[in-house]
This record gives C-alpha cells, structure tokens and sequence, in this order.
C-alpha cells in the first residue's frame, strides 16, 4: 500500500510551512485538519475537510517531483 501526503510548500502562505505528513489517507486527513486550524488559524468546515481530501498526493508522485 502506497503512502498518502500532503505537503504544505505546495499551497504557500504568509507563514512559509514546510510541513509534509504523510501516512495513511485518514492518518494524513485527521493530522492535516488539525494542522491547518492550529497553525494555520482555519476553521473546521466541511468546506477545509474537502480541500484537505483535495490535496492528498501518492507518496510516489512527490517523489518524482523532488528530483
């Protein structure tokens, strides 16, 4: 089973994040979530939980885009 991510350096903010969780699809949507109301002051919609889905990469294709 491929490894799912989200890597913040692809959606760029005013904070310069640099975090990328990876795991698990809903590993990497509960941590995510978390992590964009925490740090990055959003508030849990359903709107933020569907663009967090939106977002979700194979751990492969990042891997490609690295190199």
């Amino acid at each position: 089973m491929n490894r799912k991510i989200i890597d913040c350096r692809d959606f760029p903010d005013e904070t310069g994040c640099t975090l990328m969780i990876s795991g698990t699809t809903k590993e990497v949507i509960n941590i995510a979530i978390r992590h964009a109301i925490e740090d990055h002051g959003h508030k849990d919609t359903a709107e933020l939980r569907k663009q967090i889905k939106n977002m979700i990469k194979e751990e492969n294709s990042q891997k490609k885009r690295i190199r």
